[in-house]
């Protein structure tokens, strides 16, 4: 698979002379002269609300913690963000921020609320007057954790030949709490992430990109709010592409489906139900009725962090910025009709599975495998149990965590992609890669994590400033993908050039003739049947 036709595409935009050096290369008569090199971007750039100095590395130019919203600290907690205070001179852009505040499972307190600054990564060499797309990222980590800090974004921009914008927002209870009566109840996060998108809309310019050129993408809870935004009447205007990476709208696990004995539910909630939660929240916190905002408002940043999960996939509908469940929106067709890239991991919910086992060592067994299928399927536990054997699967744990991965995210999403698909371009795809870096170092022999949920992150970032694609097949399947979301970006179609097969799979758009998704794995990329493959027919049956 030849790749470097394709990238030459995307830095001959940024003004390499490509044809002048075949010319010469070729012999040609009268050859056009060698166009000067590409120069460097410069390190200190203006944005509107200060100047700021970046730094270089041999392939990108980086700006971080770059302020989009004043610190939601205060009686800002809570509170819409609100605009940058100017600052005089020449800020610093050299040093990485805090996370927003939250707690790891089993980890240590981390973060702080003083934490809505983005980075910018473009390529380190850049024409004058570029005009790049512009990248935004919004990480997962269930509402609830991570951060912008874990994604270097330094090989994706150089080899997409774009701006990549990578954002924090605020997480857990201080990301979508509620009370009644309280402005913004259960869309603070959300609101930060929209703040964000605008801040690289108005500022795209600074730093070579296009602002008529805007694609969000993100993964989980990322790609859920992405998601989420083109259901928002915030949407047109402000983004004109979206990829989506494990999370669709049409999400909804049944009981147990996140962990044994969860409720049943979606990323989604009604704002009267997470205010109800908030306002139960701030009375076992010892708030006192009418006073629950100003007690809270008071309590310590450690106090709060217990009652983070309380607040995971609580991001609430039925407001301004949300007005109906995304669900919904996409069902009646009320979303802004721009491209779409949509996908999920082969094997999503073998973290989610694993993870329980490690937690609950008897949870996830055959004498409760029958249980499980009840609880989450009722009086479809049965023609499930049918359909998935626990005589087909080495153990019980692949045998409940291939029903949640096909009935929870294969086939919602695939759900999520036709309903779009009735009104704008989509571009669905498996990533399948059975040796993906196990990037949540969970290790239960029961359940190989091959391509979980997750493991596609390290194929578009370098997590934590490590490459972890060791072998060349993943680090060839890295580029493949890098280019397929960089001529996204560019373009709104992830194919160089839709009629040229030579450079990479040409990736087919979904519609009833072809409801196919493309297959990204080492040396096997290519369309397949993904709704035979998660038995979808099947799964429409149920419920």
């Amino acid at each position: 698979m030849a790749r470097n036709g394709k990238r030459q595409r995307w830095y001959a935009a940024a003004g390499t002379a490509v044809l002048a050096g075949l010319s010469i290369a070729t012999g040609t008569a009268n050859a056009a002269p060698v166009a000067p090199e590409t120069p460097d971007a410069p390190l200190t750039v203006r944005t509107d609300t200060g100047a700021l100095r970046g730094a270089s590395t041999d392939k990108a130019r980086t700006f971080q913690n770059v302020p989009y919203a004043q610190p939601p600290v205060g009686e800002l907690r809570w509170k819409p963000p609100q605009p940058v205070n100017p600052w005089q001179g020449v800020r610093d852009a050299t040093k990485q921020g805090e996370r927003c505040a939250q707690q790891p499972p089993g980890g240590e307190v981390a973060g702080s609320e003083d934490c809505l600054y983005l980075d910018v990564t473009t390529p380190r060499k850049q024409a004058p007057n570029a005009k790049l797309p512009v990248m935004v990222w919004w990480h997962g980590g269930g509402f609830t954790r991570d951060s912008k800090n874990d994604y270097n974004a330094e090989r994706l921009a150089d080899q997409a030949n774009a701006v990549v914008v990578t954002v924090n927002y605020r997480l857990g209870i201080f990301g979508y709490f509620g009370l009644p009566g309280l402005a913004g109840s259960g869309n603070f996060g959300f609101a930060d992430q929209i703040a964000a998108l605008e801040w690289a809309n108005r500022n795209a310019e600074s730093f070579g990109g296009d602002s008529n050129n805007v694609t969000v993408f993100g993964q989980s809870a990322g790609s859920m709010s992405a998601c989420a935004l083109l259901t928002s009447p915030k949407a047109p205007g402000l983004v004109d592409k979206a990829a989506l990476s494990s999370g669709s709208c049409k999400l909804d696990w049944p009981t147990g489906a996140l962990f044994p004995g969860d409720r049943a539910h979606a990323p989604y909630l009604p704002v009267q139900e997470g205010q109800a939660k908030g306002r139960d929240v701030a009375r076992e916190l010892g708030c006192a009725p009418g006073k629950e905002l100003s007690c809270m408002r008071e309590k310590s940043t450690g106090e709060l962090i217990p009652r983070m999960q309380d607040f995971a996939d609580s991001l609430a509908y039925g407001t301004s910025l949300l007005p109906l469940n995304p669900s919904t929106a996409l069902d009646i067709g009320k979303f802004a009709r721009v491209p779409v890239l949509s996908g999920s991991t082969r094997d999503e919910a073998r973290s989610f599975v694993a993870g329980a086992m490690l937690v609950k060592p008897d949870a996830v067994t055959s004498e409760t495998y029958p249980k499980l299928l009840r609880e989450a399927f009722g009086a479809d536990a049965a023609a499930v149990e049918a359909r998935y054997p626990l005589s087909d699967y080495p153990s019980a744990g692949l045998a409940w965590s291939t029903v949640v991965t096909d009935q929870s995210w294969a086939c919602q999403t695939a759900e999520g992609n036709r309903e779009l698909a009735k009104y704008t371009t989509v571009y669905p795809y498996q990533f399948a890669d059975p040796n993906a870096p196990n990037v949540n170092q969970l290790f239960v022999p029961e359940v190989p994590q091959e391509a979980a949920h997750g493991t596609d992150l390290p194929y578009l970032f370098d997590l934590g400033g490590v490459d972890l694609l060791k072998e060349e097949p993943q680090r060839e399947l890295g580029r493949t993908m890098v280019d397929y979301w960089a001529s996204f970006a560019h373009t709104g179609n992830p194919n160089n050039d839709p009629n040229n097969n030579d450079e990479a799979p040409y990736w087919p758009e979904l519609n009833e003739a072809n409801p196919t998704a493309m297959r990204l794995a080492p040396g096997a990329t290519e369309p397949i049947d993904f709704a035979a493959e998660h038995n979808c027919g099947f799964w429409r049956t149920i419920g």
